[in-house]
């Protein structure tokens, strides 16, 4: 059986970390023939070490492109750079898996869904937590309509202190905002899969620039101080969705708060029948999923049993990236749509986008 050939592009953090080792536990699918990093040793280290015999190593991603052996584009780079990276291999004829989000900007995103759509190709982003067992379980649960109708929703990407102090996090011209963008982007998405709901009528938000100012902000920091001179992005932000249905979701997301729990790519549903809570983060050893509902006259808590630690949390990979990975190449080899699809992403990336927007006019969107 051929393999898929895969060109890397971005071989930073996020593709060392889970999609260059998600590759190699798949290694009977794909084989990695081509990578690109502006910094050029990254690109020769990353060929050393997950590339097939005689990859090819480029610092300009045309180059990349050019070559007639890639067949999937794996865009890695900040999220200022996705469209027009992504927008470029489409035009090349590659399939791309593009990392999350799909891009910083909805016009920007627009253009990325409109090269894809013209180009044939398969497109996918990369918002793997949709593969967590617990994850899985409870979109089960919602298609089987267990939760009734899902009118209530709370999106949780809360860090107590968790700011990510390497790559360009703090830059807000390459990474386009803070929190909101960066994690609450897989606890949105989660949500609105479960809820299968992406008809969004008006949101709210507000966006504080607080702790990462301040002098002693950086104090007690899970991954070291960073510096308040350079930190340009928001440290925490909210979102109030109203969707076309009645339904509402409330979007909480932080890097640096003064608050007890941390919780991180989770979510909780209210529904008519019963309601569910996803507890993940720096506050939970363990990833949990909780229903509760009435019964017999009482109420009732049921519990999964317990399961691994938080995806690519600290700089692991984990067995849902490697899912994620394999669920795409096999994808790509059959010709059939992704279990992430273009058009949900899109949607992410206008919520997060219109929430930036809401919280600087002081007003609601309407979509």
């Amino acid at each position: 059986m051929s393999k898929i050939r895969i060109g890397i592009i971005g071989c930073g953090g996020i593709a060392n970390q889970k999609h260059m080792p998600a590759m190699k536990e798949n290694s009977d699918l794909c084989e990695i023939v081509a990578v690109c990093d502006i910094i050029i040793e990254r690109a020769e280290k990353a060929a050393a070490e997950f590339g097939a015999e005689g990859c090819k190593v480029y610092q300009d991603y045309h180059d990349l492109l050019d070559n007639k052996d890639v067949e999937v584009v794996h865009v890695c780079t900040p999220n200022v750079s996705h469209s027009e990276i992504t927008i470029a291999a489409f035009e090349a004829k590659k399939h791309v898996y593009c990392e999350k989000p799909m891009s910083h900007s909805t016009e920007e995103a627009e253009k990325m869904v409109a090269a894809w759509k013209k180009s044939g190709m398969l497109f996918t982003v990369g918002y793997q937590n949709r593969f967590r067992e617990e994850v899985m379980n409870l979109h089960s649960a919602c298609e089987a309509g267990d939760l009734g109708e899902i009118y209530f929703a709370q999106a949780w990407a809360i860090r107590r202190r968790g700011v990510p102090t390497w790559g360009v996090f703090p830059n807000k011209a390459l990474q386009g905002g803070g929190p909101l963008i960066d994690i609450g982007t897989h606890a949105l998405d989660i949500t609105l899969w479960c809820m299968d709901n992406y008809d969004v009528d008006s949101i709210t938000g507000s966006v504080f620039y607080k702790l990462g100012r301040q002098p002693d902000g950086p104090e007690g920091n899970l991954f070291g101080p960073w510096d308040p001179e350079t930190f340009q992005v928001e440290d925490s932000a909210f979102g109030y969705i109203k969707m076309k249905n009645g339904a509402a979701i409330q979007l909480n997301t932080s890097w640096a708060l003064n608050i007890l729990e941390s919780r991180e790519a989770s979510t909780t549903l209210c529904g008519t029948k019963a309601g569910a809570e996803i507890h993940s983060g720096m506050s939970h050893s363990q990833n949990e999923l909780i229903y509760n509902r009435a019964r017999n006259g009482q109420l009732m808590e049921e519990k999964l049993s317990p399961i691994g630690g938080v995806a690519y949390f600290g700089g692991g990979g984990g067995a849902e990236g490697v899912l994620d990975n394999r669920q795409w190449l096999e994808a790509v080899k059959k010709g059939t749509s992704p279990l992430v699809k273009p058009e949900e992403a899109l949607v992410v990336t206008r919520i997060l986008d219109n929430i930036y927007k809401a919280a600087a006019a002081n007003s609601e969107v309407k979509f």
